[in-house]
């Protein structure tokens, strides 16, 4: 697998011609409309039905019509499920959404598409792509996302999930290249120590770019982030070699912040008194017992202090 280093623009796509917004769709009550559709069909039905048994052509004219009012007004019944909207169009042109949940009813005309309303979640492909430093990570994350603008969503782009799939997985190549896995300097944002400012910027990285769809980025979260296999072991011992320096340097810190104290103490209670070779290999002695990885050895001098 190579590595893809190419940067990717943050500028939203823009469908070809006016933008179409979300309105709302007129509508009658279903219920209200199944009633009429059934009490025009009982009559049509029992008009036609007499009209035939004693051959008059008025009662079948009449019949007839009322059983295709029937079928017409139960053409237009539209049942709308929770999550999920339906798009009205008349003629090839739209005319608004239907988000209520319920028997509705709309123009028998008119074409009525379904859109899903639900939130989703779309995880991205393992991606390898080169950090800000140059070197190949392998990174995927997660987005949840949901349809906010049904016209957009349905006339702007045409496939919505496989437009938010390619728009997230150029949003986090896009991340990645411009932030290092790891912060070595200190200071600076990175990719591995500075997680909830990275998945903000990748929400807001997506968001810019899936606008145009009306669709809205809930969440947006990196799910997988490790070096490439290739260089997994050297950074890995770069790590390692960075944990034992700042150990070491608390523990340095440490060990002269206790001299320092010693020092003032002795001075401060007058016990003894030294002069500067002796407070520097006292300091030394210290320092040696303090930092050292291995237990140390005391030796106990029975001359004076200074034999």
């Amino acid at each position: 697998m190579s590595v893809d280093a190419i940067g990717t623009s943050a500028t939203a796509p823009r469908p070809p011609g006016p933008e179409i917004r979300e309105r709302t769709a007129w509508t009658l009550p279903g219920r209200l409309a199944l009633s009429v559709a059934v009490a025009a069909g009982v009559v049509g039905i029992g008009l036609l039905s007499s009209g035939l048994s004693g051959s008059e052509t008025a009662l079948i004219v009449v019949g007839a019509v009322l059983l295709s009012v029937a079928l017409l007004i139960a053409g237009g019944l539209t049942p709308v499920a929770p999550g999920e909207a339906r798009v009205v169009q008349l003629f090839g042109r739209y005319t608004g959404t239907i988000r209520t949940e319920g028997l509705l009813w709309v123009n028998p005309y008119a074409k009525r598409r379904k859109v899903s309303t639900k939130i989703r979640n779309h995880e991205t492909p393992l991606a390898k792509v080169n950090d800000a430093d140059g070197n190949p990570i392998e990174i995927a994350a997660v987005v949840v996302w949901q349809v906010e603008d049904t016209a957009k969503a349905l006339f702007g782009v045409d496939n919505l999930a496989e437009f938010v799939a390619v728009q997230a997985e150029a949003a986090i190549r896009q991340i990645a290249s411009d932030y290092p896995y790891d912060d070595h300097e200190g200071g600076g944002l990175s990719l591995r120590g500075s997680a909830g400012e990275i998945n903000a910027k990748l929400a807001d990285q997506i968001i810019q770019r899936v606008t145009s769809a009306g669709v809205r980025i809930i969440e947006a979260r990196l799910t997988r982030l490790a070096y490439a296999t290739e260089i997994a072991h050297a950074m890995l011992r770069r790590q390692q070699a960075g944990a034992m320096v700042a150990a070491r340097q608390k523990i340095v810190d440490g060990a002269v912040g206790m001299v320092e104290s010693a020092l003032a103490r002795l001075d401060a209670d007058g016990l003894v008194e030294l002069d500067a070779e002796r407070k520097a290999a006292m300091v030394s002695n210290m320092l040696v017992v303090l930092c050292s990885d291995h237990s140390t050895q005391p030796v106990v001098n029975t001359g004076t202090l200074y034999s």
